[in-house]
């Protein structure tokens, strides 16, 4: 049998594990070859393709990003996209897919085994917004960066009797937000399941700055105020799964609370630091047991389901559920954080 792998959305520490746990499972156990796709979902619809075999899998499992590269390509938004698809992965000789990514690649991937294409899904994504999975490979590794700059930043409030407000990446989902908040001892986590109210969150400040200690925020760059208001867009440009680009949350909330309270405020967006570098050991051991699950199904022949962490054990779900719905914080799981907070 000969297996097309792809990646694609945003870059996630941990997809080299899972390439690599594929396909030396799949060439040692099951006699597999390999096409890597490039670029997500691009590289089926327009046949650009690379070798991939253990050589290339030497050496990655420590490595962020992809191999294959990746895109937001969406070929339901191109002409003839399944068709195209179909129509390479035939000249390719490629009997199923592997796609590894979050909900818009898996999305595809879920409408493509709909349509008679043989695909197994690998979920993926620093947000751990799947609701298939109980996590996601990347969100570890995201924590912890966000872990160890909240720290870091405790420090520097402490020096200059400020209020620091930390942006993470949490477009609907507030988890990034919340593990790496109470982890890092932030007096206040703002997510976009929660709306906010910003004199709430000056009480909160104040009282912080009372007990003689400066405050540390973090927040969700999809967070919004409760008073009304949309997300905070860098630009209203989306991109071919219709999303906006966020950016800029923590520096409207630090100057409505340099306002407010009349207390200095700095905003720290961390961005993409938090889906780059070096996966951590927990992320490296969950994208590789997805990897080595995912091509028995494929050599099972059990399409159209997606690997899935369910306590500790790997599990199959259909693709259409795996990709259902967002897994959001629930008011229950933020409610009980909120002791923490102030």
């Amino acid at each position: 049998m000969r297996v097309g792998v792809l990646t694609g959305g945003g870059d996630c520490p941990g997809l080299n594990a899972v390439i690599r746990a594929v396909v030396r499972k799949g060439v040692k156990s099951h006699g597999f070859e390999f096409v890597g796709y490039r670029d997500g979902w691009r590289g089926p619809l327009e046949g650009v393709t690379m070798e991939l075999g253990i050589e290339q899998c030497r050496g990655i499992l420590p490595r962020g990003g992809t191999i294959l590269g990746s895109s937001r390509t969406n070929p339901f938004k191109l002409e003839n996209g399944v068709e195209r698809i179909k129509e390479n992965l035939a000249r390719d000789g490629v009997d199923a897919l592997v796609a590894i990514g979050g909900e818009d690649t898996l999305g595809v991937a879920t409408r493509l085994a709909e349509l008679g294409v043989d695909v197994v899904g690998v979920p993926k994504t620093i947000d751990n917004d799947l609701s298939g999975t109980d996590f996601t490979f990347g969100f570890d590794t995201a924590v912890n960066i966000a872990t160890e700059a909240i720290d870091r930043l405790h420090t520097t409030a402490e020096s200059h009797h400020r209020v620091l407000v930390v942006e993470v990446m949490g477009r609907h989902a507030g988890w990034i937000a919340l593990h790496s908040g109470i982890a890092g001892g932030a007096n206040i986590v703002l997510i976009p399941e929660q709306p906010f109210d910003i004199e709430e969150v000056c009480r909160l400040i104040e009282s912080r700055f009372e007990s003689r200690y400066a405050p540390i925020m973090v927040v969700s760059e999809g967070a919004v105020p409760r008073e009304g208001g949309d997300m905070t867009l860098v630009s209203g440009d989306v991109d071919d799964f219709g999303h906006v680009r966020l950016g800029g949350i923590g520096d409207r909330i630090a100057a409505e609370i340099e306002k407010r309270t009349g207390k200095e405020a700095r905003a720290v967006v961390l961005g993409h630091v938090q889906r780059g570098g070096t996966p951590t050991a927990f992320d490296r051991w969950l994208a590789t047991r997805f990897g080595l699950q995912a091509i028995d199904a494929v050599a099972e022949g059990d399409f159209g389901t997606m690997m899935a962490l369910r306590g500790t054990t790997i599990a199959r779900v259909p693709l259409a559920e795996g990709t259902a719905q967002l897994k959001l914080v629930s008011e229950a799981e933020y409610a009980e954080a909120q002791v923490f907070f102030g």
